[in-house]
């Protein structure tokens, strides 16, 4: 008794533990993120100057798996949204203009 008491409380336990799915709009905007790192690679440049350390520059780039694979970002916008929400986008993708 004391061991099926124990497993239906880990079980409640673990069921309230459980982050809840994002609203549509949060899993829009989450995906209009993903589908633009599938539109092109990303990146930036920076330069500083320090007077204790001197001049500084850095370089960021990054690709994404969808970018390198060729996806369409438009596809990944939909299987994404789907993916989390298990619903079809509530609007369409706001991507960059390239």
């Amino acid at each position: 008794m004391k061991q099926s008491f124990a497993f239906i409380m880990m079980a409640g336990l673990a069921a309230a533990c459980s982050p809840t799915p994002p609203t549509p709009e949060e899993a829009a905007q989450r995906c209009e993120k993903r589908a633009q790192a599938a539109q092109a690679p990303t990146g930036g440049v920076t330069v500083g100057m320090n007077s204790e350390t001197g001049m500084s520059t850095g370089i960021e780039i990054g690709l994404s798996a969808d970018f390198l694979r060729g996806r369409d970002p438009f596809e990944v916008y939909e299987s994404c949204v789907i993916d989390l929400t298990g619903e079809p986008p509530i609007r369409p993708a706001r991507l960059r203009s390239l």
